[in-house]
């Protein structure tokens, strides 16, 4: 089987026009990030979201009857690996997590209601969302042990539960909670959960608190949050694709989250090699550029090495999901996802130990970069289970 990475003309020109954005325009303003208020920060990138507008390069992600652009992820690939140079420019694209696999959780399996007044508004950049699955005393790589439930009382749904790290969920224009609760726990194992849309304003949900990443707020979406809900009531048509369908909704959203976080560590790790190049060429130690260091030497080479190796990884699960679905690329998914954190926590480290003290300091974008790395190496899946679930499908083979 041949892969075909190629695009037209058009959309290289497109990517071009990204690289210089991002760089130019987006970049810059990241600087200040930390030291804005929501309000300020929404003012001072709602023009920069209208170029993207004008592109039509704004929420790439979903097909055209869904209200987005229909981009394969073949292009996503491109286009994330771009976005990934920069924390806040999947925000300025339309493309930030959780919004992106929110929208498509809706989009999948959202009635004509929910998408009308959750789907669209998601779209236009009017709301954000949160995802809300991870709970605080039962292990996030399993799902099915989630405590939370939701008991159908008539025409409506009672939740109680208890969630922890429901991204999203700080930012002040975080309009709608996706849940994942327990509907009938008398069911068949991975029948037992479902995906329900809880407005933020609903009576009983009580966001307790930000979650840190490392010291990070993981912005610009907002941060993660530690929510709590008591006898929270929803209508009970505001389920997403039916009572019981949550576990397979879950994965179908999850395996795209999982391909575009990949494709923008890509981006990140670039990032961080192009900062270590330019540092150890101007920072001089013992009479001579650093960068003359045979051990930097080897950092520098072997950053190289992998990042083509995981680029090339990506964008053959990419161009699999394109042509055969994420079905016949879950194998592609699962490598990438153990690998490609990996890969940019290695070359992330090395630019920080290059940068000294500099490195983990405030004044380069290394110590956030790391910490993201770091973090994807638990978000949709930790590094064990994957492998797990990988080396079983090889074992089959010859079972």
């Amino acid at each position: 089987m041949a892969w075909d990475f190629s695009t037209d003309p058009e959309f290289a020109a497109q990517l071009e026009w990204m690289r210089t954005f991002v760089d130019e325009e987006i970049e810059p303003l990241s600087l200040f990030y930390d030291d804005m208020t929501d309000d300020a920060w929404n003012r001072a990138t709602a023009p920069l979201k209208q170029q993207v507008k004008d592109r039509n390069l704004w929420a790439c992600h979903l097909d055209p009857e869904l209200g987005g652009q229909g981009y394969g992820q073949v292009k996503l690939a491109l286009m994330h690996e771009i976005l990934g140079r920069c924390r806040v420019a999947p925000n300025i694209f339309g493309n930030q997590a959780p919004d992106s696999g929110n929208s498509e959780l809706i989009a999948i399996g959202g009635t004509a209601e929910q998408k009308e007044q959750w789907l669209e508004p998601l779209l236009r950049g009017e709301i954000t969302s949160s995802f809300s699955l991870t709970e605080p005393h039962f292990s996030g790589s399993d799902p099915t042990m989630i405590a939370t439930h939701a008991e159908r009382d008539g025409d409506e749904y009672v939740i109680n539960g208890h969630k922890w790290w429901s991204s999203g969920a700080m930012n002040e224009r975080c309009k709608i909670f996706i849940l994942m609760g327990k509907t009938d726990p008398d069911a068949e194992r991975h029948r037992q959960q479902s995906q329900i849309l809880v407005p933020r304003d609903t009576p009983g949900v009580d966001v307790r608190r930000g979650m840190r990443v490392f010291g990070f707020d993981d912005g610009p979406h907002g941060g993660h949050a530690e929510v709590v809900f008591t006898d929270v009531r929803v209508p009970a048509s505001n389920i997403v694709a039916g009572p019981g369908e949550g576990f397979a909704i879950a994965q179908a959203r999850l395996g795209p989250g999982r391909i575009h976080h990949c494709m923008r560590l890509i981006g990140m790790a670039e990032r961080a090699l192009e900062l270590m190049c330019r540092r150890t060429l101007d920072r001089v130690v013992y009479g001579k550029p650093l960068a003359d260091q045979g051990v930097v030497n080897e950092w520098i080479a072997e950053s190289r090495v992998r990042i083509e190796q995981a680029r090339l990884l990506v964008l053959k699960t990419a161009w699999l999901m394109d042509t055969v679905g994420n079905k016949g690329a879950h194998t592609e998914i699962q490598a990438i996802k153990i690998a490609t954190p990996r890969m940019a926590q290695w070359v992330i480290d090395k630019a920080i130990q290059a940068h000294g003290a500099g490195g983990i300091s405030q004044d380069f974008p290394l110590a956030q970069l790391w910490a993201s790395a770091r973090t994807l190496r638990f978000a949709d899946g930790p590094d064990e289970v994957h492998k797990r679930s990988l080396a079983r499908r090889e074992l089959h083979k010859y079972s």
